[in-house]
This record gives C-alpha cells, structure tokens and sequence, in this order.
C-alpha cells in the first residue's frame, strides 16, 4: 500500500516545498522575459505559457515581455528581404520596422491566445500603448541601425491597472519617440526597464544557456547564485562574452534599481520558471541583491 503511495507522497512532498516561495511572493510581481528557442518549439511554448498561469493562479503578479527575432528573420526572409546585422543589432530600416511590427504582433496575440485558453485572462499591448516605453533613436557604436530605440522612459500606469483588474499583461517591445515615430527594442532591455519601473521582485531572463559559467567552455562552472559584486568581478575578468555581457549588465542595473533578484534560466528546460522559483534547489543563475539569498527554506527544519 505505501509503495503505491509513492508517486503520491512524492508530489505532496514537491508541493509542500513550493509553499514557502508561494506564501513569500504572494501578490509581488514577477516579469518574464521570454524569448530564443523557447518560442521556436510548440512544446516549450505551452510549458512556459501553463508556467506562467500558474504563477498568476497562487498569487504572484507575471508581466510576460516577449521578444521574436528569430520568427522576424524567419519573415524578413520570406518576403525576399535579407537581413542585415551591426554588432549584434538588426538593422531596421523601415520596411523591416513595419514586418517586424507585424510578426511581434502576431505573436503577441499568439501568447495571449494560449494564456486565454488555460482560463486566465491575458492582455496584449505593446510598448505604444498607454505611453509603455518611451524612446530615443539607438546608434550602436555610432553607426546608424535604422529604427531601433533606447528606452528614455516607462510609464507602468496601463501595466498597474491591467494587474489590478486581474489580467496578465502580454508586451512587446516596440515603443516611440517624442516625434511618434515607432522603434523596435531589443526585449532585454525592455524587460529589463519595466522590472525597475514596477519595482519588480524578480526578473526572470528565459535564454537558450543554461546560466552563467565562470568558464563559458567549461559546462561544469555553472554559477547557481550570484551576489552583484561578484557578477562585476565576473565581467572585469573578461570571461563573459557575446551576449551574456549585456544581459548581465542589465541584471546589475536591475537589482541596483530595486528587483530583488533576476534569474538567467534555460527556457529549452521544460517548465524551467517552476524549477527555478519553487524549488530550493533551482536550476539556472540567480543574481542577487546584498541582503538577499536564494536558499530561505530548509526543507529538512
């Protein structure tokens, strides 16, 4: 009989673990960046998605911030244009602006949908609507990229009131200057300045990595948690790289201007933010705050 109790008391145990982190970021807000492979597979798509209605069903408060440049140079392609790069950054001339406009609304609308369907209420927006994300016209080392924006400011008033009428806010980065001209943000940074504009409790980037290494060539130096400090010695020491640099910076800025602490997961891991967040394990790279620590339960006290 206790044997085939098993399978049972086991996930009793897994939920009993999860209680604390429920009890302690009930009500908080937690924002999701959500991007890379994690969009390209229908599986990981509906594993982040049902994540994140959990979260919202036990209390927390996600904003999902979703980027799509692999689908935009998938579309970019099929309409015979080529896409072009500067540093890293998409050059986006205006005809690109409008299919890039174009395919991140449609798969704004797309995530909405699936949220929808799990029986919570989702809204889109972009970053246009209510005044989001105000911006300014980014050179990448003073080339010219087209229209690609620099965040100046958030206004989080549509994001506080969608949260207050109990929707999940759904953004994409697009935002405008002050001629209204309309922009593409990288969706890092976008995730990045709304987290500090709501003064969010987390920051969670879904990467195609499984976190941070002190050795990029070396998988076993994964770095499960990361005071500030550390993360800026980590940088001063030329291990990191590509684009993990600036997604670190980003989390440094983020925690100095009030998220407590920012998660760099691998969103190929089926339900990586569940892993992440409810257990005291974790599986990615927590970046912390001085006075925070990943580890508040003992499961064995």
């Amino acid at each position: 009989m206790e044997k085939d109790m098993q399978p049972y008391l086991t996930k009793a145990e897994v939920l009993i673990e999860a209680l604390p982190y429920i009890q302690r970021f009930n009500r908080k807000i937690i924002v999701i960046k959500y991007g890379g492979s994690a969009m390209m597979s229908e599986e990981l798509k509906k594993s982040v998605i049902a994540d994140a209605v959990l979260l919202k069903l036990v209390g927390f408060k996600p904003i999902i911030v979703h980027g799509g440049g692999k689908e935009i140079s998938r579309w970019v392609g099929k309409v015979g244009m080529e896409a072009r790069f500067i540093n890293g950054l998409r050059v986006t001339d205006e005809p690109t602006m409008e299919i890039v406009e174009m395919v991140l609304n449609k798969v704004n609308k797309s995530l909405v949908q699936m949220v929808e369907e799990l029986g919570v209420r989702a809204v889109g927006i972009s970053g246009k609507d209510g005044g989001l994300l105000k911006v300014r016209k980014k050179y990448s080392d003073g080339q010219d990229i087209g229209f690609v924006g620099e965040i100046t400011e958030v206004n989080p008033k549509i994001l506080y009131d969608l949260l207050e009428k109990d929707f999940l806010p759904i953004v994409c980065p697009v935002g405008m200057d002050g001629d209204f001209n309309t922009y593409n943000i990288n969706a890092d940074d976008a995730a990045c300045e709304i987290a500090k504009a709501v003064k969010a409790e987390k920051l969670a980037f879904l990467t195609d990595i499984e976190g941070v290494y002190k050795d990029p060539r070396d998988p076993s130096t994964l770095i499960s948690e990361l005071g500030i400090d550390e993360a800026r010695a980590l940088i001063d020491s030329g291990f990191i790289g590509g684009g993990m640099l600036p997604k670190l910076n980003n989390c440094i800025e983020a925690i100095e201007k009030g998220v407590s602490r920012v998660h760099i997961l691998d969103g190929r891991i089926l339900h990586c933010l569940l892993l992440e967040i409810f257990t005291n394990k974790g599986i990615g790279t927590a970046i912390l705050g001085h006075d925070e620590s990943r580890y508040y339960y003992d499961v064995t006290e």
